[in-house]
C-alpha cells in the first residue's frame, strides 16, 4: 500500500529499501522528499480522509479528497502532489497535468524538484504528440528518472523526426549497466518503426538480451516483414515449445500459412512513449510499491489503449493494492475472443480468491481448463489454488495433467511441477507415488535441496532406508546452509535416530535463523530436554506457545509442560500411529516450467537455471 503523503517519496509510494541498485537509482531520481515542511492543510478533515483512501489504494475516493481540500487551499503542493499521484493512478492524465502546470507556477528557486508534476507534464505531452513539449520540459530540467528521461528524450526526438539523434540516446541508455537491455529493446522499435528491420533484428538477436514476452512477439513481427517465416516460426518454438499461448499459436498458424505479419508493437512516437512507461513498470514491478507500477501502466495504457500487456500487469497490482473490484473490471476489459482472455482470467481467478470468493475463483480455473485445457499453466494454476485449499487429491489430478503437457525431456524447471504432485500424493498417503515423484524432480534437477530435504524426512518418518534418509538431509544442508528449516530437518533426524548431542549444533543454528518459528522452537526444546537440559527446555516450549503455533501441536506442548516429554512419548507410543507431519511447509506455487531455452521475465535479466516461470512462455514483467 501506499504510505504517508508526508514526502514526495511517501506520496509516490516507493520504499526504497531492499531494492535492487539499477531500480533504486531510477526509483529515487522520482521520489525526492518535497519541500512541504512548512505546508500544512488548511482543510485538515479532507486531507486526512484523502491520506486514508490512499492509503488503501482507493484512488477515486482520494483524489475527490484533495480535490476538495485543494479548493480551501490551492497553492498547498502536498495536496496538490497527491491529487497528481491520485490522478494518474485513474489515468486522467489532463486533470492532473492541470494540476501540475499550477505545481510548477508556484516553485521558487531552491524549492525541490517536483517529479509528481514533471510526470504529469510529460505524459500529457506525449498525450497530444507535443514532441517539442517533451524535449523542452526535458532539457529545462524536468525529470522523472534516468531511464525514463533518456528513452523519452529518444522518442521525442523520433516524433520530431531526428531519427539519428535518437538512435544515439538509446545507444546512451544502453550503455548503461543494468539498463543494457531497454535501450536496445527501444532501439529496435524504432528502427523497425523506420522500416529498417534488418537493423532491427541485429539489435534483437543480441546475446543474453533476455526479452520478455512482448519483445519476443516483437522479433516475430520483424523478421515477419524481412520475409523470414521460418525464422519467426523457429522462435516462437524456441520461446514457447510444443504448447504456445493462444496469441503465438495464432501468430505461428499464420506464418506457416506464408502470410506477412504487420510489426505494430509501436505504430508512432506517441506509442514509443508508451513503451516508455511499460518499461518502467516492468523494471520496477516486483520490487517497488505496486501502486507506482500500476500509475505507469495507466500511463501507458492512456497513450496506447491496446497496450494489452500494460492492462494485465496494472490489473495485477490493482489486485496487490486489495482493489479487487478494479483488478477484476480491468481484467474483464478482454473479451472470450481476444487472445490475451486466458491471461485475463487466470488473474480475475487470483482477484477473487484474494478477496475470499474462493469456491469462485476455483470455478474460473476449472471453466479455463475447458476451454485452455492445453496451456500448461492454466492446469498449474489450478493444482495450485486447490493445494492452497487442502484439496489434495484435486490438486493432485491437475498436476498429473500438467505433467502430461510437459515436452519430452522435460525442461529443468519442471522438478517443481513433479515435487508439487509428489507433496499432494504425500499428504493423501500415498507414499510410493510420492517417493517416484521426488525422485523424478531429484533426476531433473540433481541435488534440489528443498526436494531433497523432503524426501528425506519422508522417509525417515517411515522409518525406510534410514542411512539414504540422512544423507539426503545432509546434502540438502550442504546446498542450502542458511536455511532454518532444513537444518531444523537435519536436528529432528538425528532425534528420531537417538543421536540428541548431535541434533544439538543444528537446532541451535535453526533457532538462530528462525528465532519466530514455533515448530523449530518447540524442537529445539524437545533436543534440550533429551540432552538432560529440562529447565532450557521447558523454557524453549513456553516460547513455542508464545509464537502461535498450530492447535494440536499447542496441546502437545502443554502437556510436555505438564508432564515432561519422556511421559508424553509414553503416551504416544501407547497409541495407534499417526499421520506423520510434513518436514516443511508445502512447496512454493509450481510455477508452469518454460523451455529449458526461454526467455527471462524482464528485459534485463537473465534465466534462472533452476527457477520457473509463471507460465509455459515468456513471463509477464
Amino acid at each position: 500500500m501506499i504510505r504517508s503523503l508526508l514526502t514526495l517519496t511517501t506520496a509516490l509510494g516507493l520504499s526504497l529499501s531492499g531494492l535492487s541498485p539499477v531500480v533504486a537509482q531510477e526509483a529515487s531520481a522520482a521520489a525526492q522528499p518535497a519541500d512541504v515542511t512548512t505546508e500544512t492543510p488548511v482543510d485538515s478533515g479532507a486531507f486526512l480522509a484523502a491520506r486514508n483512501a490512499e492509503t488503501a489504494g482507493d484512488f477515486r475516493s482520494a483524489s475527490a479528497w484533495f480535490t476538495q481540500a485543494l479548493s480551501v487551499d490551492p497553492d498547498n503542493r502536498l495536496l496538490m502532489d497527491g491529487s497528481i499521484f491520485a490522478l494518474l493512478s485513474l489515468g486522467k492524465i489532463a486533470d492532473a497535468a492541470s494540476i501540475a502546470e499550477h505545481r510548477h507556477a508556484l516553485m521558487q528557486e531552491g524549492d525541490q524538484p517536483a517529479q509528481l508534476a514533471d510526470l504529469a507534464q510529460i505524459s500529457q505531452a506525449g498525450l497530444n504528440s507535443d514532441f517539442a513539449a517533451i524535449r523542452s520540459a526535458l532539457d529545462d530540467g524536468k525529470s522523472i528518472g534516468p531511464l525514463v528521461d533518456g528513452l523519452a528524450r529518444a522518442w521525442a526526438d523520433i516524433g520530431q523526426g531526428r531519427m539519428t539523434e535518437a538512435l544515439g540516446e538509446f545507444d546512451e541508455i544502453a550503455e548503461r549497466r543494468g539498463l543494457e537491455a531497454h535501450g536496445i529493446y527501444h532501439k529496435a522499435l524504432a528502427l523497425a518503426l523506420a522500416g529498417d528491420f534488418e537493423g532491427a533484428d541485429k539489435a534483437l538477436s543480441a546475446p543474453g538480451l533476455g526479452l520478455n514476452r512482448r519483445g519476443v512477439l516483437a522479433h516475430v513481427q520483424i523478421l515477419s516483414q524481412l520475409e523470414r517465416n521460418d525464422d519467426a516460426i523457429a522462435l516462437i518454438d524456441k520461446t514457447w515449445g510444443t504448447t504456445p499461448e493462444p496469441l503465438a499459436e495464432v501468430l505461428r498458424a499464420r506464418l506457416v500459412a506464408g502470410e506477412t505479419i504487420p510489426f505494430d508493437t509501436v505504430k508512432d512516437a506517441r506509442e514509443g512513449m508508451a513503451e516508455v512507461f511499460w518499461s518502467l513498470a516492468t523494471l520496477l514491478s516486483g520490487e517497488a510499491e505496486p501502486a507506482f507500477v500500476q500509475l505507469n501502466c495507466r500511463i501507458a495504457v492512456a497513450l496506447k489503449p491496446d497496450h494489452d500487456d500494460a492492462i494485465l500487469l496494472g490489473a495485477a497490482m490493482l489486485d496487490q493494492m486489495g482493489e479487487y473490484d478494479l483488478a477484476e473490471a480491468a481484467y474483464d476489459e478482454f473479451s472470450p475472443e481476444h487472445p490475451s482472455w486466458y491471461d485475463a482470467q487466470l488473474g480475475r481467478a487470483n482477484a477473487l480468491y484474494s478477496a475470499g470468493r474462493k469456491e469462485a475463483a476455483i470455478e474460473v480455473l476449472k471453466q479455463l481448463t475447458r476451454s485452455h485445457g492445453k496451456l500448461l499453466v492454466v492446469q498449474v494454476a489450478l493444482g495450485d489454488m486447490l493445494r492452497n485449499e487442502q484439496r489434495w487429491a484435486e490438486s493432485e489430478a491437475a498436476y498429473s495433467v500438467a505433467i502430461g503437457l510437459l515436452p519430452d525431456p522435460p525442461p529443468r524447471a519442471a522438478w517443481l511441477l513433479y515435487f508439487s504432485r509428489g507433496a499432494m500424493r504425500e499428504r493423501q498417503n500415498l507414499h510410493t507415488g510420492a517417493d517416484l515423484d521426488f525422485r523424478e524432480a531429484l533426476r531433473i534437477n540433481p541435488g534440489q535441496p528443498e526436494v531433497l530435504n523432503y524426501l528425506g524426512y519422508s522417509l525417515l518418518e517411515r522409518r525406510q532406508d534410514l542411512d539414504e534418509a540422512l544423507a539426503m538431509i545432509k546434502q540438502a544442508v550442504a546446498g542450502a546452509p542458511d536455511s532454518g528449516m532444513i537444518l531444523d530437518s537435519l536436528a529432528w533426524a538425528y532425534f528420531m535416530l537417538g543421536r540428541y548431542q548431535e541434533a544439538l549444533q543444528p537446532i541451535e543454528q535453526a533457532s538462530l535463523l528462525e528465532p519466530l518459528e514455533p515448530e523449530i522452537t518447540d524442537h529445539l526444546g524437545d533436543i534440550y530436554w533429551m540432552n538432560g537440559r529440562k529447565r532450557e527446555a521447558e523454557f524453549q516450549w513456553h516460547r513455542a506457545l508464545s509464537y502461535g503455533p498450530d492447535a494440536a501441536d499447542a496441546i502437545r506442548i502443554r502437556r510436555k509442560l505438564d508432564i515432561g516429554l519422556d511421559a508424553v512419548m509414553a503416551e504416544e507410543a501407547a497409541r495407534p500411529p499417526a499421520r506423520p507431519a510434513s518436514p516443511t511447509a508445502s512447496p512454493a506455487p509450481a510455477a508452469a516450467p518454460a523451455p529449458e531455452n526461454g526467455t527471462a521475465d524482464a528485459p534485463d535479466a537473465g534465466g534462472d537455471s533452476e527457477g520457473s516461470l509463471p507460465e509455459n512462455a515468456p513471463a509477464e514483467d
